[in-house]
């Protein structure tokens, strides 16, 4: 990369960084305290500022470095289908390895029921009983069809994670980028990990752990993002990693003092996560020394 191109590269990440971090901050400074005993109107505060990334994006591709958006991965290409039914469904084997380590550690026994969950996430809510024991039969299906309805709204975290600065830093080591844009995006997330939004207890473990998770999540979704060329196969996987992996850890765990452990997100994951990652890098690795063999 000559000095022109890196030196443009470097102030459009230093302004993406300032505006992603200033938008999304200042709209989370105003959530109320009071928000955090209640899941769902917490969820609603937090919202605004998941559009930071995107707005950033396009200020920074759009005004100041005047790159355009041709390798921001706007095209669905869905020839690559596979990636994003692999994306769509990648929590479910996470989830199955939470429930099985949770259990057999000890740590917490899923209730399937999701009757102590939905009380924590809707106080007022009541079941009918006709319909009370198929609830665990139909909100798996409901969360799939939800994370797929669902995915235009992620697409304003990765129109900016995935869409630019995991692109900009490091383009030469994408693992590395994926770390440190891991890094990054999990300090983003720092005014609501410090409102208890995703783990309970220690605020600096919390978000310690968090950053654990999002530099796994890089991984794959820079993954994603390369095998098929498509911001929306990672808004798709990023949709599925909140709404069915995260509502059901919540759901099935409704004892929030574990959910370090055993939320989607928590140590448990990092397993079977790390274990991806470490095939992803391993096959990038490989194919790179294939190239490089004369």
């Amino acid at each position: 990369m000559n000095s022109g191109a890196q030196s443009g590269s470097t102030k459009g990440i230093a302004a993406y960084v300032i505006i992603a971090f200033g938008i999304a901050w200042v709209s989370w400074a105003f959530i109320p305290h009071s928000s955090a005993a209640n899941p769902t109107l917490l969820t609603l505060y937090v919202l605004p500022g998941a559009f930071a990334p995107a707005l950033a994006t396009f200020i920074v591709r759009k005004w100041i470095t005047r790159e355009g958006f041709a390798d921001a991965g706007l095209g669905l290409h869905l020839r690559k289908w596979r990636y994003y039914l692999f994306g769509w469904f990648l929590p479910f084997p996470v989830l199955a390895f939470i429930v099985v380590a949770a259990t057999v550690s000890g740590l917490e026994h899923p209730n399937f029921s999701m009757t102590q969950g939905i009380m924590l996430l809707a106080p007022h809510a009541k079941i009918p009983a006709a319909i009370a024991g198929l609830v665990k039969y139909v909100m798996p299906l409901e969360l799939i069809f939800v994370a797929l309805v669902m995915t235009p709204v992620l697409f304003g975290e990765e129109f900016g994670w995935r869409g630019y600065l995991q692109l900009r830093l490091l383009p030469n080591s994408p693992t590395w980028a994926a770390v440190t844009t891991g890094i990054i995006w999990g300090l983003w997330h720092l005014p609501i990990i410090l409102r208890g939004y995703e783990f309970a207890g220690n605020p600096a473990i919390a978000a310690a752990a968090f950053c654990v998770t999002t530099v796994l999540i890089s991984i794959v979704f820079g993954w994603l993002r390369e095998r098929s060329g498509s911001i929306w196969v990672t808004s798709l996987a990023h949709s599925a990693t909140n709404v069915i992996g995260g509502s059901l850890t919540v759901l099935w765990f409704a004892d929030k003092s574990k959910s370090l452990f055993v939320n989607y997100g928590g140590v448990l994951s990092w397993i079977p996560l790390g274990l991806l990652c470490i095939w992803i890098v391993a096959r990038r690795a490989n194919a790179k020394q294939v190239e490089q063999t004369p």
